[in-house]
């Protein structure tokens, strides 16, 4: 009898609550998310040992969030079905346009970056930095404890479907990259989901792992199908498609294909749209597509 599938989940930067905490809310938003669609997909995701949240972030801030901060908001994105006319109208924007032009700019040209970087801009890049010089052991510590859950998932032979949003997919393709080529490990990722991923700009490419490898060295070779989703008005993911950077991976065979798709996030911030949060991106019907197929494909359904 095949194994049980397993989602495993890495988030991004800044502060996260207690990891028991932050699991009940993803998990909420997830579930939710494959009800609207697929009944059976979101019973499935009750199962003790189904879903696996990757924490990483109190060692690397010293702090937990409050989750208090976050539930209405949450309460919120439970409540609506979609993003709205007005949700769509500020994503879509001139001045989100303008925004992303910009950023999109300085990504070729990093001394624009002091002149157009916000705060939000500047607390990433500077957490960012501190990722990529592995300031005592910051980074390694991050990728073992994805590393770890892979290997056993490996072991067991579950089938994984690794669930990557904003820097948590930087951490997991580094991660996927020591495991092909530092301990030719044969844990592998049956699907890579990354969800308003950095992966796309120069500067994150730069400090990859592997970057300075040539051919079949410079890529993970343990991701049997990657799709990424970006929504529309995203600042981070300011480059929604990654075919186009990664495209030498479908060249060599490392990867069949890599699938780009747009959403709408509707997730509210303190009143404001927050096209970027993680709760906003589980529950979107988009991503409850993508699991909702895996899970089936999963079970011969």
């Amino acid at each position: 009898m095949p194994a049980n599938p397993l989602i495993v989940y890495i988030p991004g930067l800044k502060p996260k609550p207690e990891a028991e905490l932050h699991k009940a809310q993803l998990l909420r938003c997830l579930r939710e998310g494959l009800r609207r669609i697929d009944e059976q997909s979101a019973g499935e995701m009750a199962a003790p040992g189904m879903f696996h949240l990757v924490s990483w972030t109190y060692d690397f801030y010293g702090e937990y969030r409050d989750i208090n901060l976050d539930m209405a908001d949450i309460e919120t994105v439970l409540s609506k079905e979609a993003a709205s006319e007005a949700d769509i109208l500020v994503a879509t924007s001139w001045k989100r346009r303008m925004a992303r032009s910009i950023f999109h700019m300085a990504d070729y040209l990093p001394f624009l970056i002091p002149k157009v970087a916000t705060e939000e801009v500047e607390v990433h890049l500077r957490d960012f930095n501190r990722y990529a010089r592995n300031t005592n052991g910051i980074a390694e510590s991050a990728r073992e404890k994805l590393k770890s859950t892979l290997r056993d998932a490996g072991r067991e032979g579950r089938p994984v479907l690794l669930l990557a949003h904003s820097m948590g997919s930087v951490i997991a393709y580094d991660a996927l990259w020591q495991l092909t080529h530092e301990e030719e490990s044969d844990a592998r990722v049956d699907l890579l989901l990354t969800t308003g991923s950095p992966l796309g700009q120069n500067i994150v490419q730069r400090h990859l792992l592997g970057v300075d490898m040539e051919g079949r060295q410079r890529y993970p070779s343990n991701i049997d199908s990657w799709i990424n989703l970006a929504a529309i008005g995203e600042l981070t993911a300011v480059d929604r498609t990654l075919k186009n950077d990664f495209s030498t991976m479908i060249e060599l065979g490392l990867v069949p294909d890599i699938i780009d798709r747009d959403l709408f996030n509707y997730y509210h911030m303190h009143g404001s749209l927050n096209v970027h949060v993680e709760y906003g991106y589980l529950i979107n019907e988009v991503t409850a597509r993508a699991i909702s197929e895996w899970l089936r494909s999963k079970s011969g359904a």
